[in-house]
C-alpha cells in the first residue's frame, strides 16, 4: 500500500516523497507499526502525506472484534488502518503554486486545457474554429471552451490563478494563419503551434508538463537533504528549518524527546539500517539505522 501512496504522489500529482517505517515515538498510539510517505514543502518543513498502520490485535480486543477462523475457533481480528487525506492536497498547492496561483499536475486539473478565443467585434472566423478544436481536443483530453463575455486578458489571469495546464489562444490572425498560440501553466512562454499539430501535440504536452513538475520539485527537495554524522552539524541543520537531514540514529525514544526539545524536529521515516560501526548524530551511541528528520505541520 505504500508503494501504492508513492505512485499516486509522484506519477499522479507530481509530489516527490520518500516512504518509510515511522519510529516508535512517531508511530500511530497503539498501532504495532506506522508507515508513511513524507513529502518537503517550500518552507522546509515535512508534510505527512499518507499512512498505512499495523494495529495487530489490538485494537481488536480493545473493541471485542472477532471472527471465526477456518479451525472454527473464534478469534480477535488483526486489523490495518489506511489514509490519503485532504492535507495531500495542500502538499499539492504548496509544492507546486506560484504568486500567480495554482499549478496543476494535468492527471487531476477538472480542465486539462482551456482555449480563450479572442474575437474582435464583427468577426465571424474564431469561433468556429475554436469549437472544432474542443469537440476535436475532446476525445482525448478534459478541455472547456470560454465563452463568456470577459476579456482575453481576464480570462488568462483567471486561468492561470486556476493551475490549468494549457490554455489555447485562437485570434483572427492565428485563423488566418492556420495557427493557435499554446501556452503551458508550469514555465513561461508562448508556442505557435499549427492548427492541424495540436491534438497531437497535446498529450505529449501533458505529459512533459507532470514530468517537468515532478522533476523542478524533485530537485527542489534534493537540494534541502542534508546529511550529518556529528552533533554540531546535526542539531544546526535542524534549527535552520530548511529540509530533510538524514543521518544515523540510535532509535531510542528518549533520544528522540532529546533532539524534539533542541530542535524542534523529528523523526519522519525510517531509511534502513545504518553503516556498519556508525554512531547515532545526536547521542553518539551505536546506530541502528539511518533517518530523516525534520520539523513538521
Amino acid at each position: 500500500m505504500l508503494e501504492i501512496y508513492r505512485e499516486v504522489a509522484e506519477d499522479v500529482l507530481a509530489l516527490p516523497v520518500i516512504k518509510g517505517r515511522k519510529s516508535e515515538s512517531e508511530r500511530f498510539a497503539g498501532a504495532v507499526a506506522t508507515y508513511a510517505i513524507e513529502a518537503l514543502m517550500p518552507d522546509g518543513k515535512a508534510l505527512q502525506a499518507g499512512t498505512s498502520h499495523e494495529f495487530g490485535q489490538n485494537f481488536s480486543k480493545a473493541y471485542d472484534i472477532t471472527f471465526t477462523d477456518v479451525d472454527e475457533k473464534v478469534k480477535h481480528a488483526y486489523t490495518t488502518s489506511w489514509g490519503v487525506s485532504w492535507r495531500i492536497i495542500g502538499g499539492l498547492i504548496m509544492a507546486h503554486g506560484d504568486d500567480r496561483g495554482l499549478i496543476l499536475p494535468p492527471a487531476v486539473a477538472p480542465h486539462q486545457v482551456v482555449i480563450v478565443p479572442i474575437v474582435k467585434t464583427g468577426d465571424e472566423t474564431v469561433m468556429p474554429v475554436a469549437r472544432a478544436l474542443r469537440d476535436e481536443l475532446g476525445q482525448q483530453v478534459r478541455v472547456l471552451l470560454d465563452e463568456r463575455e470577459q476579456s482575453p486578458g481576464w480570462k488568462f489571469s483567471e486561468w492561470e490563478m486556476r493551475g490549468v495546464p494549457l490554455r489555447i489562444e485562437i485570434g483572427p490572425r492565428d485563423v488566418a494563419q492556420k495557427s493557435a498560440t499554446v501556452v503551458r501553466r508550469d514555465v513561461p512562454g508562448k508556442t505557435v503551434v499549427p492548427l492541424p499539430e495540436i491534438a497531437g501535440r497535446v498529450p505529449a504536452l501533458l505529459e512533459d508538463i507532470r514530468r517537468a513538475m515532478h522533476a523542478r520539485a524533485r530537485e527542489w527537495r534534493d537540494a534541502h537533504t542534508i546529511e550529518a554524522t556529528d552533533r554540531d552539524a546535526f542539531v544546526e541543520a535542524l534549527k535552520r528549518q530548511d529540509g530533510f537531514v538524514l543521518a544515523p540514529w540510535c532509535e531510542r525514544p528518549e533520544c528522540e524527546l532529546d533532539i524534539k526539545a533542541a530542535t524542534s524536529a523529528v523523526t519522519r521515516v525510517m531509511a534502513g539500517p545504518a553503516p556498519a560501526g556508525s554512531v547515532c548524530a545526536y547521542c553518539g551511541r551505536p546506530a541502528r539505522v539511518k533517518a530523516y528528520f525534520a520539523r513538521s505541520y
